[in-house]
């Protein structure tokens, strides 16, 4: 299989919509709502301050994605990321597609002179957890918390 890494557009968004369906599916906390993650990714698309979307293609099929959205840390001394909504369509899974997406994220991020990135997995995401581990990603003592406010 061959495929590349690149920014996400706007033509893109009804692909992105798909897979984040998949993975909001499999999450604990969160459902799918299409007109929900249509609403985010078309703010995240058209605003480059707020971060980017990076996908993995296969000709002209979106075959994976990630997030990567934009903070600042006090404690870095600059701008840092979260790294949010990685997901790589089922039938691709075990491939190396998400760990080349991944490390082009990471890329990215270093190339922009981010101090950090910050990600969140399901507590019993072995899989996801062993990917970000292989890529120098630890575990933090830090306990995510969550006030829902719409």
């Amino acid at each position: 299989m061959s495929f590349r890494c690149d920014t996400a557009n706007e033509q893109d968004l009804p692909q992105l919509v798909e897979l984040l369906g998949l993975l909001f599916a499999q999450e604990a906390e969160f459902a799918p709502d299409a007109a929900k993650q249509r609403a985010a990714l078309a703010l995240i698309l058209a605003d480059r301050g707020i971060g980017r979307v990076y996908v993995a293609r296969e000709g002209g099929r979106v075959v994976a994605m990630a997030s990567l959205l934009y903070t600042v840390s006090t404690a870095e001394g600059g701008k840092a990321a979260w790294l949010e909504d990685m997901v790589v369509l089922p039938e691709l899974r075990g491939r190396g597609i998400g760990t080349r997406l991944a490390e082009h994220v990471i890329a990215q991020a270093r190339a922009e002179g981010l101090a950090r990135i910050t990600l969140l997995t399901d507590a019993d995401n072995a899989p996801a957890q062993r990917l970000y581990g292989r890529l120098g990603f630890r575990a933090s003592p830090m306990r995510a918390m969550r006030l829902k406010l719409g």
